[in-house]
């Protein structure tokens, strides 16, 4: 069964808020994922879309709920079927950064702020698996869970006007890269060759919740290699394959 004592609550006319614990947590968001792919996979045809977060999940029906509590007394039977020790295949993607100065305009700021030297920024920011918990605030946005706790630093007081595509911020406890020039309020600290979203691909985004990204630092050349390559449509993103 369900390893979480959840709250349900209707949210609006068309939709069942689902909440747990509310904190960033690994267990929490795998929890939250394995429940969506639970309604998911025996969804009734009033479901119309399951919106996850890191600590809930927004069911939307196709029209008004007639009765909230035999809906919620159905999400909790799914619920209980779910098994907190189920198996689901995810990817590890593997991202290019690079951490020079000219494509981390904060990298320096963020140095002196945190009192670390810009080498230890590099390795403690390269050495996690990162949870991609979902997708949001811009198509593409991957908003990642597993930052060490030395790099975490509240989100800058006065937002940027623009952040250029590919840049790799961090932001209170979490570190993400902005698929598209936008505004943006987290201190860049490098920037990713890669598209993070294009719609002329059968999927947009790559990666999806429950996968994993690990950066890896590469030099200006590199860079400017590797965004020919995408350019030309000739890079071919590297993953490994998981069953967990």
């Amino acid at each position: 069964m369900g390893a979480f004592n959840l709250t349900y609550k209707a949210f609006g006319e068309r939709s069942i808020l689902v909440e747990w614990p509310q904190k960033i947590d690994e267990f929490i968001q795998k929890d939250v994922l394995n429940f969506k792919n639970e309604i998911t996979k025996n969804k009734p045809k009033l479901i119309v879309e399951i919106i996850n977060a890191y600590c809930s999940l927004t069911i939307k029906y196709i029209s008004t709920i007639e009765n909230i509590n035999d809906e919620i007394s159905y999400l909790k039977r799914r619920y209980s079927a779910c098994s907190k020790s189920q198996n689901t295949d995810f990817k590890l993607w593997h991202i290019p950064v690079c951490y020079e100065r000219e494509f981390a305009p904060d990298l320096t700021v963020f140095s002196k702020l945190k009192n670390i030297t810009i080498e230890a920024i590099i390795e403690r920011h390269t050495k996690p698996k990162y949870l991609v918990n979902f997708i949001g605030f811009l198509p593409g946005f991957l908003y990642l869970s597993g930052l060490e706790s030395s790099l975490e630093i509240p989100r800058k007081s006065t937002p940027e006007m623009t952040v250029k595509k590919g840049s790799v911020g961090i932001g209170g406890m979490q570190t993400g890269i902005y698929p598209m020039n936008s505004p943006g309020g987290w201190y860049v600290i490098g920037n990713s060759p890669l598209n993070f979203f294009d719609v002329n691909q059968n999927e947009p985004c790559f990666a999806k919740p429950g996968d994993y990204l690990k950066f890896y630092s590469i030099s200006k050349s590199t860079y400017q290699n590797l965004a020919n390559k995408v350019k030309n449509s000739s890079y071919h993103l590297e993953f490994e394959m998981h069953h967990g």
